[in-house]
């Protein structure tokens, strides 16, 4: 894939962290951008985090700012006062309506200025929240809108769709690079080093570790 370059939106998080460890085996050093997008959320350490890895990683890091999204939605990821919480049948209050849309079309346009038609984000519907906007039929009609909107050929593509947590902490380990997304990546919605160990991302993110260690012992 030489010359071929992409763009990887990155939080810091596992899943993009690992999109954006696959992408640079994929496409090499150099090939690969991040974009990292300041939404509002309730903790630095998030962007802190991204921050550091892409500097570690040598990888050009571009931040957005879309902060303006809080002066339209309200929800418990956006306001370090709210308790974040999930109603047995509903969607977790950590939801942020159109996120991941707004986080595309930015990203899209970003990629087009520099010729890029790659664009990978970390999303996933095996393992997940129940987020609509993680849903592949979402994005993929989202690729369709862009490719109309900007008359460009973009390529959203999606590494972790179908993996479990578990599966993904695989690739992870398939990529030499377990033990770098363990000690340096941040999932936890409460925004403590090292994870609270009991917000849904933090149960989700030490469940499937504990599975994937289980199953390398067998």
């Amino acid at each position: 894939m030489q010359n071929k370059k992409a763009v990887v939106i990155f939080s810091g998080g596992q899943d993009s962290t690992t999109c954006l460890l696959q992408a640079l085996q994929t496409y090499g050093n150099g090939n690969v951008e991040a974009i990292t997008f300041k939404y509002g959320q309730r903790h630095s350490i998030e962007l802190e985090k991204a921050q550091w890895i892409a500097n570690d990683l040598g990888v050009k890091q571009t931040i957005i700012d879309t902060s303006v999204i809080t002066s339209i939605t309200h929800n418990a990821l956006l306001d370090s006062q709210q308790t974040i919480e999930q109603q047995q049948g509903e969607l977790p209050n950590t939801f942020v309506d159109g996120r991941n849309a707004l986080f595309l079309l930015y990203a899209a346009i970003y990629a087009k200025g520099q010729g890029i038609s790659d664009i990978i984000t970390g999303v996933c519907e095996t393992d997940f929240s129940g987020y609509p906007d993680c849903r592949d039929i979402f994005i993929k009609s989202m690729n369709v809108t862009l490719n109309l909107a900007m008359d460009y050929h973009f390529n959203l593509i999606t590494p972790l769709m179908w993996l479990t947590k578990k599966e993904t902490w695989a690739l992870a380990d398939q990529l030499g690079k377990l033990d770098y997304v363990i000690q340096h990546t941040h999932t936890c919605y409460e925004g403590v080093e090292g994870g609270c160990h009991q917000c849904p991302s933090c149960l989700l993110r030490e469940k499937g570790l504990k599975e994937y260690l289980a199953s390398k012992k067998q």
